[in-house]
């Protein structure tokens, strides 16, 4: 068989800009490992510049992830396949590979599993479940990736939004006084991650993996954290939690249910906290800490 690695979501600016950086600091080892070449599944709308250096031309597949025909061509003789690029494609993504006999599968999906929440889990564990029956019926060795909220650069739509809001807002509103711990991960230590499990395929098959950051911390401090970054005192404004979601309910009504943020408002004071410590032992998994973390994405956003 040939030993051909496949990946989608190299260019993302989300995760995969950093995985396309770790590849290429090693891409001796991954060529060892891979001698047949790498390929990245591309959107036609996707800037290539960061993989030029990685990827010749004619390994680049372009098209949609939805499309398992075109996914078919770009799996066709592939050993591995990285998909980097969404939970929502993974069904499509497993079909593909099934049909190519690819040998091993790697997936980045997320911790949204666990939410106890109907339309933010359920949907969720019918992906992975689905995933898990194509791969035990076609024989696939697979590894499931689950990163917490992804942080670290301005396009993360996570974190960036709460540096907008205690930048711009003299009072930051919250729920609960937001005393509810998240555990963010850094998009460079996800980039490390995935790059670990690639190369270490006898301690990482057929196993699932949280990827969270370095330490649990609560939203209020998350905020007094980006303040300090931006030179900042934060000042707070809560509401109870039973007036907010009075409110989406009572906006989910005048609406004509045309706008539902009902379970946005559970969500919200979900706790999000899931050890690490599998793939710690797996392959040294090691993740920043909130605190050192941001630095780099307040001075991003100061200078963007």
């Amino acid at each position: 068989m040939s030993k051909v690695l496949v990946v989608t979501g190299l260019t993302g600016k989300k995760s995969g800009g950093g995985l396309a950086e770790k590849i290429a600091d090693n891409m001796e080892l991954v060529k060892q490992k891979f001698p047949d070449g790498i390929r990245a599944v591309v959107r036609a709308s996707s800037n290539t510049k960061s993989i030029d250096n990685i990827i010749r031309s004619e390994c680049k597949y372009v098209g949609e992830l939805t499309d398992v025909g075109f996914l078919k061509e770009a799996f066709c003789g592939a050993d591995t396949v990285l998909h980097v690029a969404g939970i929502h494609f993974s069904r499509q993504i497993v079909k593909a590979a099934a049909y190519c006999k690819v040998r091993r599968l790697i997936l980045v999906h997320t911790t949204g599993i666990y939410s106890k929440y109907k339309s933010a889990g359920e949907e969720y564990r019918q992906i992975d479940d689905y995933v898990y029956k194509m791969c035990k019926e076609n024989n696939i060795l697979l590894t499931i990736l689950r990163p917490t909220m992804i942080y670290g650069n301005i396009y993360d739509q996570n974190v960036v939004i709460f540096i907008k809001m205690v930048d711009k807002l003299p009072i930051m509103p919250v729920v609960n006084e937001a005393r509810y711990e998240l555990q963010p991960v850094h998009y460079k230590d996800l980039s490390d991650a995935y790059y670990a499990v690639l190369m270490n395929e006898n301690d990482t098959v057929n196993k699932d993996f949280n990827l969270s950051g370095g330490a649990p911390i609560m939203l209020r401090d998350m905020l007094t954290e980006i303040g300090n970054n931006l030179n900042k005192q934060v000042k707070f404004i809560s509401c109870p939690f039973w007036l907010a979601y009075a409110s989406s309910w009572l906006v989910y009504l005048l609406s004509l249910t045309r706008f539902d943020y009902r379970e946005k408002v559970q969500r919200l004071c979900e706790p999000r906290v899931f050890s690490y410590k599998q793939a710690a032992l797996a392959f040294g998994y090691k993740p920043r800490t909130f605190q050192d973390g941001i630095v780099d994405e307040v001075r991003q956003y100061l200078n963007d």
